[in-house]
């Protein structure tokens, strides 16, 4: 263990100036993947699809107040949503589910655009590290250090590393963030079928006393 604690530190420090950069991009890296996975975590803990059920159940039945009592004792993000909008629903129904979906929404993306930019920019200081590496043993060929061709491909060897390092962490990032974006669809698949079954069932009285002044105007 310690001679691998011992080669990684020199690979590191022979990497280059390149590695300072993807070092820090790795910790932040991490810090936002182990965050997320606490996130998604405690939201499947809270999930309550009883207290959704509930709140159509009493929306369907008319009985609004109770579907807010339902919603205000529950965690759950779908029922906070349709909670919201029942609260709303005299000024702007619609847009009130809207700006309550887009809320929890915004919480299940926090982060991944992070991700994302450490994923696309990680492989591309690796290269950049490379390329500066490979300057540098090149340049070598126009001194002395031409007698001794190990010296010039130890080099180009160590130019290597950042490349490595750069794509070892867009690639172990990327796993996670995958799995994020997956979680983030599923949330908002959730919310927008609670959301648009809570919206039929509010305008079914509305369309069956329409319907009715429809036929007595007939008559």
């Amino acid at each position: 263990m310690m001679f691998w604690n011992q080669t990684v530190v020199q690979l590191f420090f022979k990497g280059g100036f390149v590695m300072w950069p993807l070092l820090l991009a790795s910790i932040v890296s991490l810090g936002v993947v182990v965050e997320r996975l606490l996130f998604i975590f405690r939201e499947k803990k809270y999930r309550d699809s009883g207290s959704v059920e509930e709140i159509l159940m009493f929306s369907e039945r008319g009985d609004i107040p109770s579907a807010i009592r339902t919603g205000q004792g529950s965690r759950d993000f779908v029922a906070k949503t349709l909670l919201y909008g029942l609260v709303h629903r005299e000024k702007s129904f619609s847009n009130a589910l809207l700006c309550a979906a887009n809320k929890e929404l915004k919480r299940f993306s926090q982060g991944l655009p992070i991700l994302d930019t450490i994923i696309t920019l990680a492989p591309l200081m690796g290269l950049l590290g490379t390329v500066t590496g490979m300057i540098r043993a090149f340049g070598l060929l126009g001194g002395r250090e031409l007698e001794a061709p190990s010296v010039i491909t130890g080099g180009i060897a160590e130019a290597l590393i950042a490349t490595a390092f750069g794509l070892g962490i867009a690639i172990v990032s990327l796993l996670p963030f995958n799995y994020l974006n997956a979680r983030l669809e599923e949330a908002r698949h959730e919310i927008e079928d609670a959301c648009n079954n809570l919206e039929l069932l509010l305008m079914k009285p509305v369309k069956l006393e329409k319907e009715y002044a429809d036929l007595i105007a007939c008559r």
